[in-house]
């Protein structure tokens, strides 16, 4: 698989339009930082957003939890803010939590992963960033 496979317009519409509950993995409590620019707009856009940072309590106001089986929802969408080796172990949670779908951010590359999360059955978009591509659709 390329990064092509995963970069698939029509599945990054599909999963913006289908997705209300995006938990952000690795969403950081420091304004200056991509995830939290990031969950920032999301939540202006009136997407809930559920922090996923084992080293915080309150991100954006929001209760944020260790990992994601410690989410006591559904998640429609895990974003994924962590270092492309990182990814496999968050993908494996988002298959058992049955989350519909994984965004592995800009610059964030895990073909293994991202094959890993398709195969399961998950939408999976690779190597975007969820607010570009938002904004994208928006105008």
């Amino acid at each position: 698989m390329t990064d092509n496979d995963f970069t698939d317009p029509d599945t990054i519409k599909d999963i913006i339009d289908d997705s209300q509950i995006i938990a952000v993995v690795g969403l950081s409590d420091k304004p200056n930082r991509a995830s939290h620019g990031v969950a920032s707009y999301l939540k202006r856009e009136g997407y809930t957003v559920i922090p996923v940072n084992p080293n915080k309590d309150i991100i954006l106001g929001e209760k944020s939890y260790p990992n994601l089986k410690s989410i006591p929802q559904p998640i429609d969408l895990v974003d994924i803010f962590r270092r492309s080796d990182a990814v496999g172990p968050i993908v494996d949670e988002a298959i058992s939590i049955k989350a519909k779908a994984v965004w592995l951010q800009q610059d964030v590359i895990n073909h293994d992963a991202a094959k890993k999360a398709a195969d399961a059955g998950l939408k999976v978009v690779m190597n975007r960033c969820l607010f570009l591509e938002h904004t994208k659709l928006k105008s």
